[in-house]
């Protein structure tokens, strides 16, 4: 399948950019990394967790974006093309390496899903009022321990998702067009509502003081680049297929600051929102899943319009969550394709609904969905992501992956510092988080 083909690629960088913040933006984000920066120190983790995200957006991204536009294709043919470039003795390789990255991006979907069916959960009793009133705790048990308890939503996520992906690269970009914008919009108009609330100043002020001996704690550096590596969605799968939509013209050096940028914005945006909230009525912020359905609505009660600013922050965790859902759904149907050129689009979608929908359907419960998260984000992802980093810079000739880089580029091409940079600081990075993740049973 060739995806260079005109309705498989994006109409325009900003719509590329905007469906890559899409990827990124999600739960990532929204909980984890208010909840890091508070139990990390603050100001200092947010230091080292910017160091990070340049270093990964300019190096880890660019190379995924490159690697996928000169493959022409996602997860399974890029890796198969870097490998077959080393020599025809380990392009056998690279057919088998791919697959274990696409499983992540299947896996961590599935669970993925169960999530933003929850939010759906919070959003049908947010239109309702229920929220408003119920103890919060006993509300969010009453779903979360229970299975089967959103089957209904679960189809809905599934298949609205789905759909949206039917048109290839122009119904990815048209959704995130304007699921994107409103996204910032609504975070924006709570961060407001927030900073009205007294108390809200101690929250700002710890986000943004810097205790210069947290930078001396070797997890606070941990915890910042494994937050950073997994919010801009680097797992050597979902923003190849991306890179594979893109024209030739495109400078992916500067796509991928500009995806770093906006996916900045969008963890500040949620962390302004959370962070000052919770030291106002001296909540927790290292809370996890509960920020969204104890902590949240809890705090939402006890304010003026409290129901409609519960409307509005679910209908942009809804946004967030579907647009990262079509990331990692659209690397899986891809990379199918490619491996069996016969099969059909719409019959693959629908094959990805089943699976999703098979297996997600009997871990609703958070005692079985979390464990099964914390399996994929320390085994599966950890280890593709680091897959994707040696592929690039140390099994694809570096001729022909800085080629890759340099096209559309112009005279703003990265040059050897970008690529020995990726080589001896951004893998090593990917290897250590690897380590750290397995041997410490660290789920990021």
């Amino acid at each position: 399948m060739s995806s260079n083909s005109s309705h498989k690629q994006f109409a325009s960088g900003w719509g590329f950019v905007l469906a890559t913040v899409g990827s990124a933006v999600g739960m990532a984000n929204v909980w984890g990394f208010p909840a890091k920066l508070g139990s990390n120190g603050g100001g200092a983790f947010l230091i080292i967790y910017l160091l990070f995200i340049a270093l990964f957006g300019n190096i880890g991204l660019t190379a995924e974006y490159a690697v996928g536009r000169r493959a022409g294709t996602g997860t399974l043919g890029s890796y198969e093309m870097a490998w077959s470039l080393r020599g025809s003795g380990t392009r056998t390789a690279g057919k088998f390496i791919g697959w274990l990255p696409l499983a992540g991006s299947m896996c961590i979907a599935i669970g993925y899903a169960v999530i933003i069916s929850y939010v759906f959960q919070a959003l049908g009793s947010s239109l309702t009022g229920e929220l408003s009133h119920v103890d919060t705790e006993q509300w969010f048990s009453s779903f979360s321990g229970t299975s089967f308890s959103v089957a209904p939503w679960h189809v809905i996520v599934v298949v609205v998702t789905l759909l949206t992906l039917a048109l290839g690269a122009k119904g990815i970009e048209k959704t995130n067009r304007i699921m994107m914008p409103l996204f910032f919009i609504i975070f924006i108009v709570l961060a407001i509502r927030v900073a009205m609330m007294p108390g809200s100043s101690a929250g700002y002020a710890y986000m943004f003081t810097c205790r210069w001996e947290q930078l001396l704690d070797p997890m606070v550096w941990v915890w910042a680049m494994g937050q950073a590596f997994f919010s801009l969605s680097i797992t050597g799968s979902g923003m190849i297929v991306y890179g594979a939509y893109l024209g030739k013209n495109e400078d992916v050096a500067a796509l991928g600051r500009k995806t770093a940028l906006f996916d900045t914005v969008a963890a500040m945006t949620a962390a302004l929102v959370i962070i000052p909230a919770c030291f106002a009525y001296q909540f927790d912020v290292g809370a996890g899943p509960s920020l969204l359905f104890v902590t949240l609505p809890r705090i939402l009660q006890d304010i003026p319009f409290g129901q409609v600013f519960a409307i509005i922050l679910y209908i942009a965790l809804v946004f967030a969550g579907i647009s990262s859902l079509q990331n990692m759904l659209e690397a899986v149907g891809e990379s199918l394709l490619y491996r069996f050129p016969r099969l059909n689009r719409r019959l693959m979608l629908v094959l990805l609904c089943v699976i999703c929908l098979g297996f997600g359907l009997f871990m609703e419960e958070i005692n079985i969905w979390g464990p099964w998260m914390d399996v994929v984000s320390i085994y599966i992802i950890p280890i593709g992501a680091t897959l994707g980093a040696v592929s690039w810079f140390w099994i694809m000739p570096r001729k022909d992956l800085m080629s890759a880089v340099d096209l559309g580029a112009g005279r703003h091409a990265p040059g050897k510092r970008w690529y020995l940079t990726g080589r001896y600081l951004y893998v090593p990075c990917s290897v250590l988080l690897c380590i750290i993740a397995l041997f410490m049973q660290i789920s990021f």
